[in-house]
C-alpha cells in the first residue's frame, strides 16, 4: 500500500493518539522524522519551581512519561497547613496523586504525557494494613500499567510515604490484603509493561 504525503500525518497522528493504550501498538523511543508531523520531543524537564509565597507545600518529584520512558519532574507540591498527623500521610499521597493527573504547557512542550485520569483517590488505610500502606479507590492491578508505573515510582520517591528505597504498599478499597509495587529501572524504562500483580503483603497482627 502506497501512502500520500497528505495521508501520512494523519495516520502518525493516530498512532501517537494510542500511545500505550489499548490500541496494541507499542510505542517506540526512536524518533521518526516524517516531515511535517512533529514527532521529536525533548523530554528537557522545565526549570526548578520557585517556592511560592503563603502557600504551604512540599518539593516533589513528579513521575511523568516522555519518551515511552518515566521522566522525574520536579515540582511544588500544595498541601492543607492545618492537618491531623494521623492523616499527613494520606493528604501528602492525595496531593501527589492530583499532581500525577495534570501536566503544565512547558511540559507537554517538551514532550510529557500522564497515563493517571481524574476521578483517582487515596482512602485511609485499613485496620492491620502494614504502616505505609497507600489504599486507592480503585484496585492498583486494575490501573493501567503505565498509570500504576507513575504512582508506584512517585510515591516511592517521596520521603512523607516511603521510608527508604523499597517497594510501596498500595491497596485499594475493598477489604484484600495491600500489594508490595517496586520501582524498578525495568518499569522506568518500560512503564507499560509493569508487572501485573504485586507480591502480597499480609495484614498485621492486630
Amino acid at each position: 500500500m502506497t501512502w500520500t504525503r497528505r495521508a501520512l500525518p494523519r495516520v502518525v497522528a493516530a498512532v501517537l493518539l494510542c500511545g500505550t493504550s489499548a490500541c496494541g501498538i507499542r510505542a517506540t523511543t526512536v524518533p521518526v522524522d516524517v516531515g511535517a508531523a512533529p514527532s521529536r520531543v525533548s523530554c528537557e524537564t522545565p526549570e526548578r519551581p520557585a517556592g511560592q509565597s503563603g502557600v504551604a507545600g512540599f518539593r516533589a518529584t513528579v513521575e511523568l512519561v516522555c519518551g515511552s520512558q518515566l521522566v522525574g519532574v520536579e515540582r511544588i507540591v500544595p498541601v492543607p497547613e492545618k492537618r491531623p498527623a494521623k492523616e499527613a500521610e494520606v493528604l501528602v499521597a492525595q496531593a501527589l496523586l492530583e499532581q500525577l493527573e495534570r501536566t503544565s504547557a512547558d511540559e507537554r512542550s517538551a514532550g510529557f504525557t500522564t497515563g493517571v485520569s481524574g476521578g483517582l483517590a487515596v482512602a485511609p488505610p485499613r485496620t492491620g494494613d502494614p504502616a505505609g500502606t497507600v489504599r486507592l479507590t480503585r484496585r492498583p492491578e486494575d490501573l493501567p500499567p503505565v498509570a500504576l508505573s507513575q504512582i508506584v515510582c512517585t510515591l516511592a520517591g517521596s520521603d512523607a510515604i516511603s521510608a527508604g528505597p523499597g517497594p510501596v504498599v498500595l491497596g485499594g478499597p475493598d477489604a484484600d490484603p495491600p500489594r508490595a509495587w517496586e520501582c524498578t529501572e525495568a518499569v522506568r524504562s518500560r512503564p507499560e509493561s509493569v508487572p501485573t500483580l504485586g507480591e502480597l503483603v499480609r495484614p498485621s497482627p492486630s
